[in-house]
């Protein structure tokens, strides 16, 4: 009877009923997107770092963590080797750099092939060693070391930016003094999304890299193989804390951090994220005051009716458990046409936008739309029930 009693309001109500499914619907959409936003901004600056295979990362001391200041040599490389308790380690450079779609002549001219010239693609140059830490996993292809010395892995952000595919040769522009220079490079391997700070990344083979990177005219050449940063594995990945302060203390002049301390400590993040996620709980927040209030007004609205059920012999219970599965049956479907909504919103935009959808965020979330609606309910039922039936139908003298 309860259920009957709900559902029948509904169908005998669309429009009010439907109006308040859209509007849980918007807030649900406006809730979700918000959270989906910080989520990949985030992964926009940090996808590279976050899946290195290596548990540690090697700065150069007083840097502030920063990777462009950062130096590592081959020398510190070595002593970091020695120590007890080291798997492995790789050498990291981080260079910028773009992707050019159009014929090059030998004197460096660009000629457009097409009538509509795809634009230059902004990525980064990382330089890694071939078959040691910070060489990501490859989806499909090969690894860098098993390939040519121009061959290069590039992650799933440039070929779904640009569709290239493995074996396409690749065209990369970078600054050398005061001239451009292209560089033709294979592509031999694809990786996951493994962007670094903003931009998509290609991954070259450390010798490779010195001589594609930008460089000025007054760059010092050294014998020495000099890295931005030092990626290490790990015998024991459970001890890296202790592995931390023993590399400080053996080797010297370093500063060693895990990989979530090393990209919280890039310029900016810190103060994005906090500001993405005061948005996105303030919308949160925003959402649940104005879903409950909704349903504690479409409650409260129903006096007459609870009046009239509670006259004819319906009890507490009955109105009870109508009035709540009436709420969550809307409710419900509003944050349902809302999640649906949101993805399918989400296959129409570009990958360019950084746009995630994570379980931790999309949970909360709706977890959260869920449960305020029947919660609102229940305070207004409270008032409710109290009403007296002739009172309620106006007949009280």
């Amino acid at each position: 009877m309860p259920l009957y009693l709900a559902i029948k309001e509904v169908l005998q109500n669309k429009g009010r009923f439907f109006l308040i499914c859209l509007i849980v619907a918007l807030i649900t959409t406006l809730v979700l997107f918000i959270a989906a936003l910080a989520e990949g901004l985030a992964a926009a600056n940090k996808e590279y770092i976050e899946n290195l295979t290596g548990e540690l990362i090697v700065f150069q001391e007083n840097v502030e963590l920063s990777f462009p200041s950062s130096r590592i040599g081959r020398s510190t490389v070595n002593e970091i080797r020695r120590v007890k308790g080291v798997a492995d380690v790789g050498q990291v450079s981080f260079a910028s750099g773009a992707l050019v779609f159009e014929q090059v002549s030998p004197e460096g001219v660009i000629i457009p092939t097409t009538a509509t010239p795809q634009p230059p693609l902004d990525v980064t140059l990382v330089g890694v060693e071939p078959g040691r830490p910070g060489e990501p996993a490859v989806l499909s292809g090969a690894s860098l070391g098993r390939s040519r010395s121009d061959g290069v892995i590039i992650d799933a952000n440039v070929a779904l930016r640009r569709g290239i595919q493995l074996g396409d040769m690749i065209t990369i522009k970078t600054t050398q003094g005061t001239s451009e220079e292209f560089y033709e490079l294979m592509v031999v391997g694809m990786a996951d999304k493994l962007q670094f700070q903003f931009l998509p990344s290609i991954f070259i083979p450390y010798t490779t890299w010195e001589k594609v990177r930008p460089k000025a005219n007054n760059s010092v050449e050294t014998d020495e193989l000099v890295s931005n940063v030092a990626v290490v594995k790990l015998a024991d990945p459970s001890q890296w804390r202790q592995m931390a302060l023993r590399l400080e203390e053996q080797v010297g002049k370093i500063e060693v951090v895990d990989r979530v301390t090393a990209y919280k400590a890039s310029p900016g993040y810190a103060a994005q994220q906090s500001t993405l996620d005061t948005q996105r709980y303030f919308t949160l927040f925003i959402g649940i005051l104005v879903i409950g209030g909704f349903f504690q007004i479409q409650t409260l609205q129903k006096v007459a009716q609870i009046g009239m059920l509670k006259a004819i012999g319906a009890s507490n219970t009955v109105v009870v458990i109508s009035a709540i599965a009436q709420i969550i049956l809307v409710n419900c479907l509003g944050v349902l046409i809302g999640g649906l909504g949101s993805y399918l919103l989400q296959l129409s935009f570009p990958v360019e936008i950084p746009v995630i959808f994570t379980g931790r965020s999309v949970g909360t979330a709706i977890i959260s739309l869920l449960l305020i609606g029947p919660i609102s309910g229940l305070v207004s039922l409270r008032s409710l029930l109290k009403v007296e039936p002739l009172t309620a139908l106006g007949l009280a003298q």
